[in-house]
Parts: C-alpha cells; sequence; structure tokens
C-alpha cells in the first residue's frame, strides 16, 4: 500500500501583501490556498503543490521566492512581484 506523508507550506507574508496590494489597487479580493508538500513515504518521490491564488474567478499559481506566476498554460514573468 502506498502511504502519502503531506506537510503544508505557509504563503510568504512579503508576497501575500504584495499580491493584496495590487488586488486592492484594483478593488477586488485574493483568495489565497497554501501549497504542500507531497511525499511518498520510503521514496524520494516528492510533488510540490504550488500555491493558488483565484482573483475572480482566475487560479494563478504562485510558488514562494520565486517572481514566475502560471495562469493557466501561460508562464509570466512578473517583476512587480520581485
Amino acid at each position: 500500500m502506498i502511504k502519502l506523508k503531506t506537510k503544508e507550506l505557509h504563503f510568504d507574508e512579503e508576497l501575500k501583501k504584495r499580491i493584496e496590494f495590487i488586488c486592492d489597487f484594483c478593488n477586488t479580493k485574493p483568495t489565497i490556498i497554501n501549497d504542500s508538500i507531497k511525499n511518498i513515504e520510503h521514496t524520494n518521490l516528492n510533488y510540490i503543490e504550488p500555491h493558488r491564488v483565484i482573483i475572480k474567478g482566475i487560479t494563478f499559481l504562485v510558488f514562494n521566492y520565486s517572481n514566475e506566476i502560471f495562469i493557466e498554460i501561460y508562464l509570466i514573468k512578473s517583476n512587480y512581484l520581485i
């Protein structure tokens, strides 16, 4: 039987403040869902699930300490989040 261990990662506070600032400027509210690391026990296989930021029904995938944002199938390198 395969056992999965899941560890939740916390959203970087500085990144969260920047996203909330941008959304306040646009008069919207973001929904932020924390990511997690999933590990199959007794193996070295890991899966890192990205943070999800949902704004007006559009899901953005964000990683901590990265200036890249994924929107559906697109990759955007954002200088605004540096």
